[in-house]
């Protein structure tokens, strides 16, 4: 078909060059007003999300915890029933993260008191390094750093009221988004299969295979990259917490976490991460310190980017590392941090789902209708 289409171009061209050059414009003309009724149709769904903004995250989280809860899900039912496969799985998960964030609490609450006279020292020690080569910062500009500092928060403390009041309700409506979301992943793990072919049944007749196609495409990326994402993230974190732990750096567990939860940013999130531990690092023990771990952000990003990514994500997502950065920077210029997570999840989808519809079904894949099973 491609071929008899380069013959008629080649054709056209011999014969009559001004025909081709038609044939050029409307061509592109065709595909130009096909972009603009797709890019209004993305556009209009954006603005519809936005509307229902928690609801979207809660049912991207929920997708996220089906796609990390139906392994060991699938597992167990074979033994149990799988209502019970699924209790016991969220239970377990529930357990384990209320586990490392009361170990993460426990461990500021202990260590408040000395990391209290380690950064009353530690900016001091900032204060010396400023003032020295090959920075030279003017001292008069440095004194008094901690009463301006002090200063400053009195001074604006209905302000800092104001930012706590509205954080108190930006955590209740987290709350809601985690509810919704863990009730939702329990009827995806549970019963996901049922709700997918009851939505396929809906649709006429022909386009139920597609739907089929590109759903089944879509959800494998989704998955792979969620479990990979995890895996990334858990690695970056482990290297983290030994380097910190060896370098006696304060908050080592917390600063750990936060690698973690960081990594689920593609390209910037380890990297703020890391700089977070180093100004840690410079005000609770010094400069050599820091300067090490600010040395651990290139390694780990090169570990990361030559090594994790390239064999953990390449089989789940496969997108040049240029596409990759246009999503995340895209994303986050669109809907912030949440959209600078889910912006490389979503092209992965689209694109996978593309690969699928541009490829011939199999033969075999044909509406029988319900399956018989007896």
């Amino acid at each position: 078909m491609r071929n008899q289409a380069q013959t008629r171009l080649r054709a056209l061209a011999e014969n009559d060059p001004e025909a081709l050059v038609n044939l050029r414009l409307r061509m592109t003309a065709a595909y130009a007003w096909r972009l603009l009724v797709i890019g209004a149709a993305v556009y209009v769904l954006y603005i519809v999300l936005l509307r229902f903004e928690l609801v979207g995250i809660a049912v991207f989280l929920a997708l996220v915890f089906t796609s990390l809860l139906r392994p060991p899900v699938n597992a167990m039912s074979r033994r149990l029933p799988r209502s019970l496969a699924v209790l016991l799985s969220m239970l377990g998960s529930l357990l384990v993260i209320a586990g490392v964030f009361t170990l993460v609490g426990t461990t500021v609450a202990d260590e408040t008191d000395r990391l209290g006279q380690e950064f009353s020292g530690g900016v001091a020690r900032i204060e010396t390094w400023l003032e020295g080569p090959p920075l030279r910062v003017n001292p008069s500009a440095l004194s008094g750093l901690q009463g301006k500092i002090s200063s400053f928060v009195s001074s604006h403390r209905s302000i800092v009221i104001n930012q706590a009041l509205s954080g108190a309700s930006r955590a209740v409506e987290i709350l809601t988004v985690l509810a919704l979301a863990v009730f939702c992943s329990i009827f995806f793990t549970h019963s996901g299969e049922q709700m997918w072919r009851w939505f396929t049944v809906q649709l006429p007749r022909e386009a139920r295979s597609p739907w089929d196609r590109a759903g089944r495409a879509a959800w494998s990326t989704f998955s792979g990259y969620t479990r990979g994402t995890i895996i990334v993230a858990a690695a970056n974190a482990v290297m983290v917490g030994i380097a910190l732990y060896l370098l006696k750096v304060p908050l080592a567990l917390p600063l750990t976490v936060l690698e973690f939860l960081a990594s689920f940013v593609p390209l910037i999130g380890s990297p703020v991460a890391m700089a977070v531990a180093t100004v840690v690092a410079l005000a609770g023990r010094g400069v050599v310190t820091a300067a090490i771990v600010l040395v651990l952000i290139v390694v780990i990003g090169q570990i990361e980017g030559h090594v994790l990514q390239p064999f953990v994500m390449g089989w789940a997502v496969q997108l040049h590392p240029v596409a990759v950065a246009i999503s995340v920077i895209a994303g986050s210029i669109v809907a912030g941090v949440v959209g600078a997570v889910v912006a490389v999840p979503m092209v992965s989808i689209a694109w996978s789902i593309v690969r699928e519809l541009r490829t011939d079904p199999p033969a075999a894949d044909v509406d029988v209708g319900p399956t018989d099973t007896r």
